[in-house]
């Protein structure tokens, strides 16, 4: 059986996204985006994005990480009832558990299927054979809590902190959201930092990396970055080199950084300043 793994006193953020739609660009990922603007409004960030098919072996390699990693991770999609959705049967065997039907799921989708059928006016049905498939969007690997969907009422599940909603972003986003505000409330604003930078003119990377080693080797938790471009609309050709991390070392270090362009005749252009 795979060992789930306790979120670290600082967990990551991790996300999947399962779906052969994505991959084959019938359909565009809405999810990472939007997770990343979640995340960021609460002073988290986003640490790792994985891409699966609807492939079991693939995905449930990439659960079995999941689940070992001690990342809080949300993985979107895949938890239908059609026979391309495999994430709940490849979780279940990520762990080494049996799928279950969750009591408090199963009641959730009949008290849905009820409701459209008395918007239809018709009399609800629970043996009727679709409704019965229905129910298979309630098993989840053993010992796994449901994650209210608000959009439908059909749940998402957990183990541990590791979090499966739909591939619908109109479901999986006010889902991703609730946890955020209530399970992970007290992470927020843990990993808040920002950044500093300048565009620098006429330098190549490889001139100015022993700086940037330097930097990261004298401010603890602060990282360096080197964006170049060739073909700006507005700088042309430039690199914008930068610092982040977290005051006082996010000053101090962009100072250092600064000092060290100008000791080596590099061209400075604007300075940007972006998070907190």
């Amino acid at each position: 059986m795979t060992a789930v793994s306790p979120p670290q006193a600082a967990p990551r953020f991790a996300l999947i996204i399962v779906g052969d739609e994505i991959l084959s660009g019938k359909r565009q990922d809405r999810h990472m985006a939007k997770v990343i603007e979640l995340l960021t409004a609460r002073g988290l960030m986003l640490d790792a994005v994985r891409y699966v098919g609807d492939d079991r072996s693939r995905i449930t390699a990439a659960l079995q990480d999941a689940f070992a990693s001690g990342d809080v991770v949300f993985c979107c999609g895949g938890i239908g009832a059609t026979p391309d959705d495999h994430t709940r049967a490849c979780a279940a065997q990520a762990l080494g558990r049996p799928l279950e039907a969750h009591p408090q799921a199963v009641e959730l989708i009949h008290e849905r299927m009820r409701e459209l059928a008395e918007q239809r006016g018709e009399a609800y049905q629970p043996e009727h054979p679709d409704n019965i498939h229905r129910l298979n969007m309630a098993y989840f690997p053993a010992g796994a809590e449901i994650i209210p969907n608000p959009y439908n009422r059909i749940a998402g599940f957990s183990v541990g902190s590791v979090h499966f909603v739909p591939g619908f972003p109109v479901m999986a986003h006010p889902m991703i959201e609730a946890l955020l505000d209530g399970r992970y409330a007290a992470l927020h604003g843990g990993q808040a930092q920002g950044e500093r930078s300048v565009i620098v003119f006429g330098a190549m990377e490889a001139s100015l990396t022993p700086l940037m080693i330097e930097i990261e080797a004298s401010f603890a938790g602060i990282k360096v970055f080197s964006l170049p471009s060739v073909d700006h609309p507005q700088y042309g050709r430039h690199i914008e080199l930068g610092v982040k991390g977290r005051d006082p070392q996010l000053l101090a270090a962009f100072d250092a950084l600064k000092q060290g362009l100008v000791q080596v005749s590099a061209k400075l252009g604007p300075e940007m300043v972006r998070g907190a």
